[in-house]
């Protein structure tokens, strides 16, 4: 099982390019429990770029514990029944939110 951090390290390299078209944002990742932090990924011109901190100006933050990220990226959690049951929390642009998940390949 990765860690939190090695799941955000690995996060450029499963970004999948040709679903992106048009996407220009950061998005902000706020991990809270054991090995918790906050990341953030810059998608710009069909590129991305990941880094640990926060993100300036975040078109979308999402936030959950490190665990049901961990469940989330393992494909034990699915994106959306993480929302519904209040285990993903998400600020800013819903319309992104609902395109994240197919960005990057789990």
């Amino acid at each position: 099982m990765p860690t939190v951090t090695e799941t955000f390290d690995a996060m450029a390299s499963k970004f999948q390019a040709s679903k992106a078209a048009g996407i220009n944002a950061t998005i902000q990742y706020d991990i809270a429990g054991d090995q918790g932090g906050t990341w953030h990924a810059v998608i710009k011109d069909g590129a991305c770029a990941v880094n640990a901190g926060p993100g300036t100006n975040p078109n979308l933050t999402l936030t959950m514990s490190s665990q049901d990220w961990l469940d989330m990226v393992g494909g034990k959690l699915s994106g959306q029944m993480a929302f519904m049951s209040g285990k993903l929390k998400l600020k800013g642009d819903m319309g992104l939110a609902m395109k994240v998940g197919s960005l990057f390949q789990v």
